[in-house]
């Protein structure tokens, strides 16, 4: 969801995939140079960045979940899901109204966002299998090309679709708050602030993100 903590997709919709290359370097370094990721990266010890959904379904997801909180990011997910079957597919989604998904509860300009999304990938305007090449900034762009793609969702995508190693998603709500309950004993941070704290852990901040995020208490991080 936007201004907040990954969510999860339904346990049908994605796939596990090994556990990224860089993963233990990328601990290992982190637990060396940040004091709070040497207590927080052991207690997850058996876990790691490992779901993967298709790329379109990535981006409906979190188009859905921008601006909401996590449960009802998560009710109108699964309303979704419902009406158009599983997998959730651009053809499945054109195939209904405007009318029909605002009565599943999304707002118009939501319903506007998934459809354009849909088009975009029913008209192979995109395509998906370049961005596993092109660098993340690249790929950035290419997504926000699409509307009701910001950078959050970008972000998102980046970590949860093609586990890029060094994504710091400053606009994510619940990294925020991860990091001024560790870092700041609670203060309110800024995105400066924020990013002054991720200096350390370049070129691994996904790594270091993920742990954060966990440390809230999200049991499924994952997009």
């Amino acid at each position: 969801m936007a201004q907040g903590i990954a969510g999860s997709l339904a346990d049908s919709q994605v796939r596990l995939v090994g556990k990224p290359a860089y993963w233990d370097e990328a601990c290992a370094q982190l637990m060396r140079r940040d004091r709070i990721l040497r207590k927080l990266i052991p207690q997850h010890g058996e876990h790691w960045l490992q779901h993967q959904a298709p790329a379109f379904m990535t981006l409906a997801r979190s188009i859905v979940g921008q601006q909401v909180a996590l449960r009802t990011a998560d009710q109108l997910w699964q309303r979704l899901l419902e009406r158009c079957g599983q997998p959730l597919s651009p053809a499945a989604l054109l195939a209904l109204s405007p009318d029909e998904l605002r009565a599943l509860g999304l707002p118009k300009r939501k319903v506007e966002y998934i459809h354009d999304l849909a088009l975009h990938f029913d008209a192979r305007k995109i395509d998906p299998q370049a961005w596993q090449a092109m660098p993340d900034e690249a790929v950035v762009a290419d997504l926000c090309a699409i509307r009701g793609v910001g950078r959050w969702t970008a972000d998102m995508f980046l970590i949860f679709n093609l586990h890029r190693p060094n994504v710091l998603p400053l606009d994510d709500a619940g990294l925020l708050k991860a990091i001024s309950q560790h870092y700041f004993s609670g203060e309110p941070v800024s995105r400066f602030e924020a990013r002054e704290v991720a200096q350390a852990w370049a070129p691994w901040c996904t790594v270091a993100t993920w742990h954060l995020w966990r440390s809230l208490n999200t049991v499924a991080v994952r997009y």
